[in-house]
């Protein structure tokens, strides 16, 4: 048994031609089978998979959602199993969205990851069914282009890790009980984006679904949608605040894409006092900031003003006054300028008793793993003691800046998503019309800043244009590019990082800093986090001999 074959027929959503998948072997003898309820108009779908597909299908359309839906398509095979019916359900509940610009009706809340006998095989099946896969007309993305999306990479339909799927649960008992602030402590790479989407989905739409939209994998996660339906039967009012403004734009975008949740739903942390929310949640809530080299401080005084707040409030303090319940994702290891909300004011809310700690532990967007992220970390701390060595994770170093973009450019053509990133080396002359139209040449390369503020990621795919620190934080990459400029060096003698606040550019991110030491810790901060952005390989130049050297014995 070389392969898998399947069947893929269309039916209209009416009793009546319910009647014929009796015609239909699998689905007569109780295999299992998938189906797909759409409305090619509405572009509303439903994905489910069930070994009793006509009693399904009846149940579906006593629905006053489902039917609605005009057809079904209907996949079956002697091979499927239970196991990998459900995978390839899950599968396609990832891919519909961004794949074919479907919203969807499934209350699922993904499925965590596990494995089954002969699953790359059903996987690859799976391939077979994407290519052949036909609702109003063939779906001409494939699976690579809909990897890429951002609705694919924030979807709340993704496959959990167990760490994930833990970290939901806890948060839903925190916010049942007495709990009003919940800290979720993740590191680059764990899916802070993807959980808080996903809790943002829950606690917004589980009012609107029945018992057999969701896959109950787990009984406890049942019993808390069911007390959360007898507590709050109306739904809640739940606010997904990102401080930055590109991600937030990103963000409100794939928001537009998912059944159930608007893009109004995305808010900045000035946006938080507009509405009465039962629930504040904060991705990326490290960057949120304090009165200290900001764009608008008169806007500033006067929301502190407005809630009483002092000229000292800051926009956690903010986020505590205007919501009745929060949880805030945070990463010490990404705060990157001196305008963050500081540690101690984290620490201190967190000793409150009502506030409560989840921890995500797993690595889940970089190939090289727990490995790659600890070897960044121990490399730009100078306590690094052997190489990094994978079969699976490609980094390099490169010597001219020519065969890097050339390099990333092939990659950009294979994968997609390869961007090439700096710290903040160069001043950003471009912008002027009496300035050349670059920002930096290196090797006679002419290399210029992201020409987009806002999702920039997605504006270019030119390897002449080298996004920052604030246009990338909280993206993936299949290759990332890190230039290492002038202002970051290593010094042989003291075996540490030392950097030239002279030649460091970003006058937001070093104002009010006295101490060549707090401004190190934010450079190397800045760094880690532009080397973790990479999925499968990170590509560097380093600007400065010494350093370049010092990395060269590690990679």
């Amino acid at each position: 048994m070389s392969s898998f074959n399947f069947i893929a027929e269309t039916y209209r959503f009416t009793e009546d031609d319910i009647e014929l998948i009796d015609s239909n072997y699998h689905a007569k003898e109780l295999y299992p089978v998938i189906y797909i309820l759409f409305d090619d108009k509405k572009r509303i779908a439903y994905v489910g998979e069930s070994t009793n597909i006509k009693s399904r299908l009846k149940s579906h359309l006593k629905n006053k959602e489902k039917n609605k839906l005009t057809h079904f398509y209907l996949i079956s095979s002697e091979y499927f199993n239970k196991s990998a019916a459900l995978d390839i359900e899950s599968l396609l509940i990832q891919y519909l969205p961004p794949g074919a610009n479907y919203r969807l009706l499934n209350g699922n809340l993904g499925i965590v990851n596990h494995q089954y006998y002969q699953q790359p095989k059903y996987q690859n099946l799976f391939s077979k069914i994407w290519s052949t896969l036909e609702l109003d007309e063939k779906i001409s993305k494939s699976l690579l282009d809909v990897e890429n999306t951002d609705l694919f990479k924030f979807s709340p339909y993704k496959s959990l890790t167990i760490s994930q799927f833990e970290s939901i649960k806890l948060v839903l008992k925190s916010l049942l009980g007495k709990t009003n602030s919940v800290f979720i402590q993740g590191a680059a790479g764990t899916g802070k984006t993807i959980v808080g989407v996903t809790l943002v989905k829950l606690l917004t739409c589980y009012h609107l679904y029945e018992e057999d939209d969701y896959n109950w994998d787990d009984l406890e996660l049942k019993s808390l949608i069911v007390e959360l339906k007898s507590k709050y039967p109306n739904g809640l009012n739940v606010g997904f605040v990102v401080p930055m403004s590109s991600l937030r734009q990103t963000l409100k975008n794939v928001f537009a894409g998912i059944y159930g949740l608007k893009k109004s739903m995305v808010i900045g942390p000035s946006d938080v006092d507009k509405k009465d929310y039962d629930i504040l949640i904060v991705d990326e809530a490290h960057r949120l900031q304090r009165r200290v080299g900001i764009t608008n401080y008169k806007s500033f005084d006067d929301f502190n003003r407005k809630h009483g707040l002092g000229k000292n409030g800051h926009q956690l303090d903010w986020i505590n006054k205007c919501s009745k319940k929060k949880v805030l994702f945070y990463d010490t290891e990404q705060s990157i300028k001196p305008a963050d909300v500081r540690h101690e004011d984290f620490a201190k809310l967190k000793k409150s008793k009502t506030s409560t700690e989840v921890l995500l532990q797993s690595q889940m967007r970089c190939i090289g793993g727990n490995g790659y992220i600890d070897f960044v970390t121990n490399l730009l701390n100078c306590t690094l003691k052997a190489p990094f060595l994978s079969s699976a994770y490609d980094i390099k170093i490169f010597s001219d800046m020519n065969e890097m973009v050339k390099a990333l450019a092939e990659k950009e053509k294979k994968h997609g998503l390869c961007r090439m990133m700096s710290g903040y080396s160069w001043e950003w002359t471009s912008k002027h019309d009496d300035k050349p139209d670059y920002d930096a040449k290196i090797d006679g390369v002419e290399l210029t800043w992201n020409r987009e503020t806002k999702d920039w990621i997605n504006s270019t795919t030119a390897m002449s244009e080298m996004g920052c620190i604030h246009t990338v934080q909280g993206y993936d990459l299949n290759y990332a590019g890190i230039i290492f400029g002038e202002e970051i060096d290593y010094d042989e003698e003291s075996n540490s990082i030392v950097v030239d606040k002279s030649k460091y550019f970003d006058a937001k991110g070093k104002v009010s800093i006295e101490n060549q030491e707090e401004l190190k810790d934010y450079i190397i901060k800045i760094y880690k986090t532009l080397m973790f952005r990479g999925i499968r390989g990170a590509y560097i130049y380093v600007c400065n001999p010494s350093l370049k050297k010092y990395i060269e014995r590690f990679v």
